[in-house]
């Protein structure tokens, strides 16, 4: 009779396929939770300890570490010598092994899970299963994964049994698991500290990077290409897939390197937000962004912001899609929508336009903890935590910001200057913008000075409007250097600043500024992005 062991901690469709097996004439194997699962689904179950002759001792951590399972597992068939060792020490061979592990990855991402809690959510003897069954994987079919348990049954069910060409698929499965899984625990103990002799996880953004950095990740799927047709590319996620890795995909042409690129730009924008938001992005630069009363007038103000660069652009809206915002946004050429939702009567609305991609991810994952961000370059990688715009979280005005200048800002002001500096946070560097109460009007990004940034947002404005940006406010992503930078603002119509602060020339732009009448705020906290 053939065996299965099967001890899983995910239990996703566990009682349907181990009938299935039993079905098929396979004895069941099992430990502790995942044998009680099966007997209460009225399955026999054999307990692992009745094939060693041993108890499960020491609060479960040792039970199938025993020649009389692993010898069953690693015997390979072709082989007279393991067939006879196997048979003198009564060792009964396992065909199937099907087991996942701890959930060691998901109690890592708790912060509030102690230490001592995450030691205990290292699986030793599930790995030793995983990687035995997968070692001997032309005679032993092992999986890790509820997903495949169906196809596992169909393969069992051809005449000449499971094909070795999946019985290997199932064995890189395997090794992937395992792998995952040490990886995700050195990367979690990497960020353990020891202190007279007491063991302590550093909170998520704590200063000081860890000795060691170990990064996990799943292929999602290949990309057509990359920036470029003639470079190749592929999307990953992390074991755990959240936010962007965890993205469902609705409709549409397939996903590029670049939208994927702009879809996160624009995602990270809405973020800042809890008004109902839009962002249209080129390039992971803003075309525009607004807020409104709901996303569709949100949306219409954003693209109305530039409509010109607003073509063809990537968008983000902080709301689910409604029939009213999916109206809107099929009524402008678009290549990719994100939102944390789509609403079942905009579905049809939105396939009006079936070539653009729409895709919903969880938002409110995307807002947990500072996040760890990697960046290659040639040789190496950085990393660092997300940045937030975390002083203009609450209204302004807000302790921590200085008004430098004679004039106080105005209510509205001190609005428009709050909205200015959560989008300016999120422009390439060097960026300029203009803004008003709700909406951007003028955006000049990536520029080498501050004062070409003011040019190129005036050149935009002008296409517009010639007094477009009369009353407006400015935004700058680090400090202004020298007044001629303050001036071009004040030329442009803008009559609030804010700014980092922080230059040696500080009191000459102050003084520009009150020449001109500004107000201006200095918040102490810079936000480049390259």
């Amino acid at each position: 009779m053939p065996r299965a062991l099967i001890s899983v901690s995910d239990k996703t469709g566990l009682v349907a396929f181990a009938a299935g097996l039993a079905t098929r004439g396979f004895e069941l194997v099992s430990t502790g939770g995942t044998a009680k699962a099966l007997q209460d689904n009225g399955l026999a179950v054999v307990n692992v300890a009745d094939v060693t002759g041993f108890p499960e001792m020491m609060d479960g951590r040792v039970k199938t570490l025993h020649p009389r399972i692993h010898g069953g597992i690693l015997a390979r068939r072709s082989s007279d010598v393991h067939l006879a060792a196997a048979q003198e020490h009564g060792i009964g061979l396992i065909d199937v092994v099907a087991v996942n592990l701890y959930p060691f990855a998901a109690a890592a991402a708790n912060p509030a899970t102690p230490f001592d809690g995450l030691v205990e959510e290292i699986d030793i003897g599930g790995p030793s299963l995983v990687r035995g069954a997968a070692k001997n994987f032309t005679d032993v079919l092992v999986v890790v994964s509820p997903a495949d348990y169906a196809a596992v049954l169909e393969e069992l069910d051809r005449p000449d049994g499971a094909r070795q060409s999946f019985r290997f698929d199932l064995a890189r499965k395997a090794f992937a698991h395992t792998g995952a899984y040490d990886t995700a625990i050195a990367s979690a103990l990497a960020d353990v500290t020891v202190e007279a002799g007491s063991f302590t996880r550093r909170p998520s953004g704590a200063s000081g990077a860890a000795p060691r950095l170990t990064v996990g990740l799943s292929k999602v799927r290949d990309l057509r290409y990359g920036e470029n047709p003639h470079q190749p590319a592929a999307w990953y996620a992390e074991e755990t897939p959240a936010a962007l890795g965890a993205a469902v995909f609705l409709q549409g042409k397939e996903l590029s390197y670049t939208n994927l690129l702009d879809l996160d730009a624009a995602a990270r924008i809405v973020l800042e937000f809890s008004a109902p938001s839009a962002a249209v992005i080129k390039h992971t630069n803003p075309c525009g962004v607004a807020t409104g009363v709901s996303a569709a007038e949100a949306y219409v103000r954003a693209r109305d912001a530039d409509r010109l660069s607003s073509f063809g652009g990537v968008v983000a809206v902080n709301r689910a899609i409604d029939v009213a915002t999916a109206r809107a946004l099929v009524s402008t050429k678009l290549d990719a929508v994100i939102a944390p939702a789509v609403e079942d009567d905009a579905l049809a609305v939105l396939a009006q336009k079936a070539q653009m991609r729409v895709v919903t991810a969880d938002f409110s994952g995307m807002l947990a903890g500072a996040g760890r961000e990697l960046r290659s370059i040639l040789g190496a990688v950085l990393v660092q935590t997300r940045d937030r715009v975390v002083e203009a979280a609450t209204p302004w005005p807000a302790d921590g910001l200085q008004v430098a200048t004679k004039r106080q800002p105005t209510a509205d002001e001190w609005t428009a200057l709050r909205f200015a500096w959560r989008i300016c946070a999120h422009v390439k560097s060097n960026t300029v913008i203009f803004t008003a109460v709700d909406r951007t009007l003028a955006i000049g990004a990536g520029q080498m000075s501050r004062v070409d940034a003011v040019n190129v947002a005036r050149m935009k404005a002008a296409a517009q409007a010639p007094d477009l940006l009369r009353g407006s406010v400015a935004a700058s992503d680090a400090f202004i250097p020298f007044r001629d930078g303050l001036d071009a603002i004040a030329a442009a119509g803008a009559t609030a600043i804010v700014q980092p602060g922080g230059s040696v020339k500080d009191q000459e732009v102050i003084a520009a500024a009150d020449e001109h009448g500004l107000a201006m705020v200095f918040t102490g906290r810079r936000h480049f992005r390259h």
